[in-house]
Formats: C-alpha cells, sequence, structure tokens
C-alpha cells in the first residue's frame, strides 16, 4: 500500500475532524427528536462533503460508499467505505466519544483504514500487511489470556428496534458479565475495535453486519488480534456477527457467546 495514497487519507479525515470540532460542542442540547435528526445529517453531510473530494482526488477511479448502517457483499474493485461520524449520537448529545471513519475495500477486503478521534487527537491507522498504528507508534493486541481480568464490549450498531437482536444482546451481556471483568455497551463500534487493537480493550462482539466495522476490523487484525465469526470462521465483510479479540481470550469469548 502506498504511503503518499495513506497520507493522503490522513490528511483528508484529519480535515473532517477539524470541521467537526467547529461544529461540535459540550454544551449541546436538542430539545426533541427532530432537531437531534437534523443535527445527525447535518454532521454527516459536512464530513463527506470535506472527505469525498479529497479521497476522490487522491483515487479517482475507486467507487463511494457512505451507507455506515449498510450491510452485505459488496461488488468487485475499489471502495471508499466511510462513517462518516462514528458515534454521531455522543457528538450532538456533547460527548467526546466519536470519529471520523474511513477504510479502503479492495474486492471485498478492508486493506487501508483511518479513524480519528478529534476530541483526542488520536489517529488509528492500519494498512493491509504492514500493522496498525497509533499516532504513528505500532499497536499490539491485548497479551491478556484469561476473561476474569478482561476488559470487553459490545454496541448496537444498526438503529431501530429488534426484539431478537435485543434478546440476544441482553443474553449475552449476561453471559458475558458473568465471566468477564466488565462489559461495556456502547458506540461507536469502530471505537471499541480500535481500542481492541490499541490494547486497551480485550474483546468486542458484535450480532449485526454493517460494512463500515471494516476500518475498525482491519485495525484489529494489523494489530495482532483475532477477528472471526461466531462459528469461529474468518471475517468477511459480509459476516452477519462477528468476535474481535486478543489472541489469548479469542476462544474463551467465543465460547461464553455461543453456549
Amino acid at each position: 500500500m502506498s504511503q503518499d495514497l495513506l497520507a493522503a487519507t490522513v490528511a483528508a479525515v484529519r480535515q473532517a475532524g477539524a470541521l467537526m470540532m467547529t461544529r461540535y460542542s459540550t454544551e449541546s442540547r436538542q430539545p426533541g427528536l427532530p432537531e437531534l435528526l437534523a443535527d445527525l445529517q447535518a454532521n454527516d453531510a459536512a464530513v463527506v462533503d470535506t472527505l469525498r473530494p479529497a479521497l476522490t482526488e487522491a483515487l479517482p477511479s475507486t467507487g463511494w460508499l457512505n451507507d455506515e448502517h449498510g450491510a452485505g457483499p459488496m461488488a468487485a474493485g475499489e471502495w471508499w467505505l466511510i462513517d462518516p461520524v462514528g458515534g454521531n449520537v455522543n457528538a450532538v448529545h456533547g460527548m467526546p466519544d466519536w470519529n471520523i471513519g474511513v477504510s479502503l475495500v479492495r474486492d471485498g477486503r478492508p486493506v487501508l483504514a483511518a479513524v480519528y478521534f478529534p476530541v483526542l487527537d488520536e489517529m488509528f491507522t492500519a494498512t493491509e500487511g504492514d500493522g496498525a498504528f497509533l499516532n504513528g507508534v505500532r499497536l499490539r493486541a491485548s497479551v491478556k489470556t484469561s476473561l476474569d481480568g478482561a476488559l470487553t464490549g459490545t454496541g448496537q450498531a444498526k438503529p431501530g428496534h429488534d426484539p431478537e437482536l435485543a434478546r440476544r444482546m441482553g443474553s449475552a451481556f449476561t453471559e458475558m458479565m458473568n465471566s468477564a471483568l466488565y462489559v461495556r455497551v456502547s458506540v461507536p463500534v469502530t471505537g471499541q475495535l480500535a481500542q481492541v487493537a490499541a490494547g486497551r480493550m480485550d474483546l468486542h462482539w458484535q450480532f449485526d453486519n454493517v460494512r463500515s466495522h471494516a476500518a475498525g476490523v482491519l485495525l484489529v487484525q494489523e494489530a495482532g488480534g483475532i477477528v472471526t465469526d461466531l462459528e469461529g470462521k474468518a471475517w468477511e465483510l459480509a459476516t452477519e456477527s462477528y468476535l474481535a479479540a486478543a489472541p489469548g481470550v479469542h476462544a474463551a469469548a467465543l465460547e461464553v457467546l455461543t453456549s
């Protein structure tokens, strides 16, 4: 992967992050759902309007998808896959846990990722086969070997109310709470995946397929973590559910989640 391409991607993501910081306020308060939805949409549009020209210039023939909740396989070729504001609901409520996420997908697999947390000025990057980094420092997944000391997490990715998904999440949360040190249920999902890559968290699981998680998955893989579906098969872009974990706790976590 070209270092020039990575640098151009990082520059575009930083620019989008800087723009978002002019929109972001810890004092943000919406009086109701219509105002909240309008702010969510405006944030996404502002980031896309910043990223798209820069990334198109970097790779003119590459396709473009910024469907942050899109699922399923993608057409062959190269695609920019964008999650404009991961954790946007946090941003519009004045909380700091949100990011700008970009991945380059080639023939169905992520080959480049940049996930930026503007409030913390933390830039996570990865390229296929070349490792994962935080602000230029190489990342390594956690070395824990037991769930009893593990910081774990999950989160609902798609909007709406799905009773079966809620039941599965609740059951898995209970089982993991009985096995691990702590379980976080939060968004953004890419934020949790970045923490697994950094070794700050030990595992993350997800019960629904969202393609924009690809950036976080690549971070974990390139940091030495293991990402599979809940049958233990290798992760693919259209995998319906997955577990991303440090090598020493992956098998135990998979057993808990499938018990």
